[in-house]
């Protein structure tokens, strides 16, 4: 274990150098994987990596367990709420949406939870271009290959050090760095509405994603919902498609 981090830390410094930067930035939820980077980044730049914590509508034991990440981890951090911004903004939207006659209210909850992850982003990058640093990403294999991340909202960003290691490795390695106990068994959740879990939202567990990915066998039934997935999801993965000219 020592050795997979010592090869993810020095991947990460030599990201930074490649690139002409000064270090790295990642958001902290309060969740497992957010929180392995966290540490990863904290050993890589001990002067150089920040945390941000973006309150948003958020239960307060998910900040609390951000607040834990940053004091474990040790590393550099601030908190941004973003509550205010995304009532306005979303308010102003919905507003101008429900003046067509074309208004469909069930999307209401998606594109929500949408610019949720988006607003936090943004808010990424202002802060990496403040400081001269690249956003670091939280995806790991599960979520890679489901597409169960938002475009150009938790999958915005420059680096991805967890996108090949399956979701139980990356709680392992968190066991290994010091994530606290209260952040390695609670349900993976993505907190975008009231009462949302990752894998009550995909149909199917982590475990078996890994399993699958793995090369195990798994129920048809779990096969079907991650195939379906990753096929639905292939652009997220993919830059923007682009027409060639044949002229």
């Amino acid at each position: 274990m020592e050795k997979m981090i010592d090869d993810i830390v020095q991947w990460l410094r030599s990201a930074v150098y490649d690139a002409g930067v000064n270090g790295l930035v990642i958001g902290v939820s309060g969740g497992l994987d957010s929180a392995v980077i966290a540490h990863l980044i904290q050993r890589a730049f001990p002067d150089d990596s920040l945390a941000i914590i973006m309150p948003l509508n958020n239960h307060s034991e998910d900040v609390q367990h951000a607040e834990r990440v940053i004091e474990t981890s040790g590393i550099n951090h601030l908190t941004v709420d973003l509550t205010e911004t995304h009532q306005i903004m979303y308010g102003h939207i919905q507003e101008k949406l429900q003046q067509k006659e074309a208004f469909r209210s069930e999307r209401d909850q998606m594109s929500d939870a949408n610019l949720r992850a988006r607003l936090r982003m943004s808010t990424l990058y202002t802060v990496a271009s403040h400081y001269g640093y690249l956003v670091t990403g939280t995806d790991n294999a599960a979520e890679w290959y489901t597409g169960y991340f938002t475009k150009y909202g938790d999958g915005g960003v420059d680096i991805l050090p967890l996108v090949e290691f399956l979701k139980r490795e990356v709680k392992e390695m968190g066991q290994y760095l010091g994530v606290p106990q209260e952040i390695l068994a609670k349900q993976p959740s993505a907190d975008l509405w009231e009462g949302q879990t990752d894998e009550k939202e995909m149909g199917t567990t982590y475990a078996t994603i890994d399993a699958y990915l793995n090369g195990e066998a798994i129920p048809d039934k779990d096969k079907h919902i991650i195939e379906r997935m990753h096929r639905r999801t292939a652009h997220k993965r993919n830059p923007a498609k682009q027409f060639h000219r044949t002229f």
